[in-house]
């Protein structure tokens, strides 16, 4: 500013008005371009967030649902990054409606307010300076009256003198100069006593617009100046408090983006990739030497068919594509018939063109969808029967004829649904007890003389073919098998799969009834009625042993009741759903059922 204190050099700056009146033009305008560059800066920050959102959409990973199921540590952290990336553009977005709202709407309400109140302060300094101008010229105006009129008093004296001295002049000539010269004096005395009032006016109203009203004007545009300077430094001030507010939450995106980054492990990627590919396919066998010095024709045509068979072994086993894949299974009769539909994935539904493992897990993961589907369906028909029974013993709720079409067709679902459960239980049954002759001594053939002979339980060698019309390998004997059926058993339990003898689900909740009665159609009994048999102990030999700590009454199907105190063999233990399996001895022969997890207390073998 130019001005420090007015009131005491306000007789410096009485032709500075029209400089104070630029200069605060100036800061206006200058204060108005700061507004202009917070809205700039707006545009922009809103512009970057735009990007910011168009990126992650361009780059954001295609949900598929394998990919759901097998997530690679890098690609969650890079999903991670991207929801980062999308929280800062969401907060560039706050800058920027920060900025309109509390800077720019600010910035140019206080503009408004300045220039209204300039434009007031130098109409009121015009008005003064006007005044003072009139009041000026009026001064002037009265002593040119009174300079004329003391000139002509002074003329008419000189006359009056000159004709008093001339004696040819008569009296009445000389009183006509006398009264001449008495009008003028008056006349020039009226026009001093108007000047001299004119002065004493203009000169208070001079000394009050130069000592006051002239330094409140240039008060009021230094202050309003100031106010504009004020307002610049508040105004920084509140865009930088912009970003500091959103400050923290950038920095826990960028932490985000650190802890993302630190979650990525590279053993478990690697892991979901063995877990994904792996085929479960054996490796292919050492080729047999041929001593060409020894011709044998039947050991020659033998041996071509193991290599034949081996060097396909061979070719496969360096990582087949999919189609090459389907080839060797059709070869290795490895699975089942192939005469399927297809589904949505374009496999087949018992998913025989996919290798072992692969199927084995398509099978795991359809039978635990189906039984919770079967879980589903039969606490929708347990509902349906409530209801129904309900409407029985009171007619005026509702018809029970109408709850009858939905129970059927509930009842009809629900058999579809264990039909299906039953065939995808065998065929993951089917599918472990291949895994189990794959890997079993029986399964480790040695060639002698050009033929495969195994060895059986009992230590004897047989010969036989290696694979009959549908390239398929058997078991040896009945022993074989019947390990094998053990070995999948257990493979099933260290599965997390409670999967009985008819491949119904064991657990109590699932809506079918315990492992021997749950399927329609099996043709068994209860098991609280039917003892179990020898063989199937051996799959499922006891883990532990139980004391129940409270009395329990079997209310729901697949489970037994127990006294307290009573000791009972575990045969399968939680797996998560509140259950355990049990089973006891009694007048009936042996019986097995779920009992609460919390009504026992467990003493698992070492």
């Amino acid at each position: 500013m130019l001005i420090i204190n007015l009131s005491s050099i306000s007789f410096l700056l009485q032709d500075q008005f029209d400089n104070l009146a630029t200069h605060t033009q100036k800061g206006i305008d200058f204060f108005e371009r700061f507004g202009n560059f917070i809205r700039d800066r707006s545009a922009i920050e809103v512009e970057y967030a735009l990007k910011l959102r168009r990126l992650v959409k361009n780059y954001q990973p295609k949900k598929s649902k394998e990919d759901e199921e097998n997530e690679f540590s890098s690609l969650i952290a890079f999903k991670n990054v991207l929801k980062e990336v999308a929280d800062l553009a969401g907060q560039r977005e706050v800058v920027a409606e920060n900025l309109q709202n509390q800077v720019l709407q600010g910035i140019m309400l206080l503009a408004k307010i300045l220039r209204e109140e300039r434009k007031k302060a130098l109409n009121q300094g015009a008005g003064l300076t006007q005044s003072l101008h009139t009041q000026i010229g009026t001064l002037d105006r009265a002593k040119r009256s009174y300079e004329k009129a003391f000139r002509e008093a002074e003329k008419a004296i000189e006359s009056y003198h000159k004709a008093d001295a001339d004696f040819h002049l008569s009296r009445a000539d000389v009183e006509k100069q006398r009264v001449n010269m008495n009008i003028r004096n008056s006349q020039s005395e009226d026009a001093k006593s108007e000047y001299a009032n004119q002065l004493q006016i203009t000169n208070k109203q001079q000394q009050q617009h130069y000592q006051i009203a002239l330094p409140e004007v240039f008060n009021k545009l230094q202050e309003l100046d100031e106010k504009r300077t004020r307002g610049m430094k508040e105004f920084i001030k509140r865009a930088a408090d912009v970003e500091y507010e959103v400050s923290p939450i950038i920095a826990r995106c960028l932490e985000g983006m650190v802890k993302a980054a630190d979650s990525i492990n590279e053993k478990d990627d690697s892991m979901i990739v063995i877990e994904k590919y792996q085929s479960g396919f054996q490796p292919p066998g050492d080729i047999p030497f041929e001593d060409l010095s020894k011709p044998d024709p039947d050991a020659a045509n033998n041996s071509q068919t193991h290599n034949s068979s081996t060097g396909l072994n061979h070719m496969t086993g360096k990582g087949t594509t999919k189609d090459k894949l389907k080839k060797r299974v059709g070869i290795f009769g490895i699975f089942t018939g192939n005469k399927n539909n297809l589904t949505t994935d374009g496999l087949k539904e018992d998913f025989s063109d996919l290798p072992p493992t692969q199927r084995r897990k398509k099978l795991t993961a359809k039978v635990q969808e189906l039984q919770q589907k079967v879980a589903q369906e039969q606490a929708a028909s347990d509902g349906l029967m409530k209801m129904k029974g309900v409407y029985e013993a009171n007619s005026m709720l509702g018809d029970p004829r109408t709850v009858e079409e939905q129970l059927n067709e509930s009842v009809n679902r629900l058999d579809r649904l264990r039909h299906e459960l039953l065939r995808y239980q065998k065929l993951l049954e089917q599918a472990n007890n291949q895994t189990f002759i794959q890997h079993s001594p029986q399964s480790n053939r040695v060639i002698q003389n050009g033929q495969r002979s195994s060895r059986h339980s009992n230590g004897s060698s047989n010969h036989e073919n290696s694979h009959d019309d549908n390239g398929e390998d058997h078991p040896d004997d009945a022993g074989s098998l019947s390990r094998s059926a053990s070995e999948s058993s257990v493979q099933q339990a260290q599965n997390g799969l409670n999967i009985n003898n008819n491949g119904s689900s064991a657990s109590p909740e699932s809506g079918l009834g315990t492992s021997h009665t749950s399927l329609p159609g099996s043709g068994q009994g209860s098991t609280n009625e039917q003892p179990m048999n020898e063989e199937y102990y051996e799959a499922d030999a006891p883990l532990g042993t139980c004391r129940a700590l409270y009395p329990f009454d079997a209310t729901s199907e697949g489970s037994i009741p127990m006294s307290e105190g009573e000791e009972l063999q575990v045969i399968e233990v939680d797996q998560g759903d509140g259950w355990t399996r049990v089973r006891r001895f009694s007048s009936k022969g042996w019986e097995e059922g779920f009992v609460p997890t919390s009504y026992i207390e467990c003493t698992l073998y070492a």
